[in-house]
């Protein structure tokens, strides 16, 4: 099955539901705020709206086109020099003739255990990452596999969507907290509107909705993320026509106890070609599917 996946259609399906995912922040941020700003009362309401409509253009903008300096600032990864890692920079440009994309700017991040990502709004503002275990302890057919995996998410514009759905996830965690914040402002709930059941009832929905959304979102941006990886698995077969390095890469990153030494946000966790916090996977929370299924779809390539 997924050998049949047509990356034409994933791109194109990816590119629309990145505009829909922006459209759709927009709205969420303009209508928490419309709530806001009615609970607040009619003299908050118009500077509520304002605020609203400004962050989340801002947020939106931000987030979208420096998504990958956000990514490599948070992992402290510095520019991985040709001089220093020739291999590296050798088989990225090998996989970027076969796949037709631009070559990646590439970055290291200190870390003994094997991970990697890639982060970017399109290929030609991309970059990959990899930790120095990565690099350390995969064989040149390993790295390739690995490689060939995050090139995948590059080519079928995984990474925008991933990373507009994590500043989805980010917005809606910040306005809910504004939202709950406000309800303790000494404005709140003055005069008659205090005694208005209307008025009560709106607020015990918001309250509602402001604990309620970051969980449900969250959950959905995890789905999408464990999702994604086979998708990009699939992909590194198609580049590489073998699935054997990426399955050996695989099982090393499974069988691999060195303790995570790196300081990683959870908010880029699902970036990364498996958990860096070894969670427990096949969970609701899990950000990956597990290894072992992964193995086994690939040597069914």
């Amino acid at each position: 099955m997924a050998g049949r996946i047509s990356f034409h259609e994933q791109i194109s399906r990816n590119k629309w539901k990145s505009f829909f995912l922006l459209f759709f922040i927009f709205l969420v941020f303009v209508i928490i705020g419309y709530i806001v700003g009615i609970v607040l009362g009619p003299d908050y309401f118009m500077i509520v709206m304002i605020l609203a409509i400004i962050i989340s253009i801002s947020y939106i903008w931000i987030g979208y086109y420096n998504s990958h300096k956000i990514a490599l600032a948070s992992v402290n990864a510095k520019p991985a020099s040709r001089t220093e890692y020739p291999e590296y920079h050798n088989l990225v440009e090998g996989l970027s003739l076969a796949s037709g994309l631009p070559k990646p700017k590439l970055y290291i991040m200190n870390g003994s255990s094997i991970n990697a990502f890639a982060s970017g709004r399109d290929p030609k503002n991309s970059v990959i990452c990899v930790t120095t275990g990565c690099l350390n302890k995969l064989d040149k057919h390993e790295l390739e596999g690995v490689l060939a995996h995050e090139l995948s998410h590059i080519a079928s514009y995984d990474i925008r969507f991933m990373t507009l759905t994590a500043v989805l996830v980010g917005m809606i965690a910040i306005i809910s907290q504004i939202f709950l914040r406000s309800l303790f402002w000494g404005s709140f709930g003055r005069g008659k509107d205090r005694d208005n059941k209307a008025h009560i009832i709106l607020i015990i929905i918001g309250i509602f909705l402001a604990i309620l959304a970051p969980i449900v979102v969250s959950l959905v941006q995890l789905a999408i993320s464990r999702k994604r990886e086979y998708s990009a698995d699939a992909g590194a077969v198609k580049f590489i026509r073998s699935p054997t390095g990426l399955i050996n890469a695989l099982n090393k990153i499974k069988n691999e106890h060195s303790i995570n030494n790196m300081y990683i946000s959870k908010a880029v966790a699902p970036l990364f070609i498996s958990d860096p916090f070894k969670r427990k996977i096949d969970s609701l929370f899990a950000t990956h599917p597990s290894l072992e299924k992964r193995i086994e779809v690939l040597r069914r390539m």
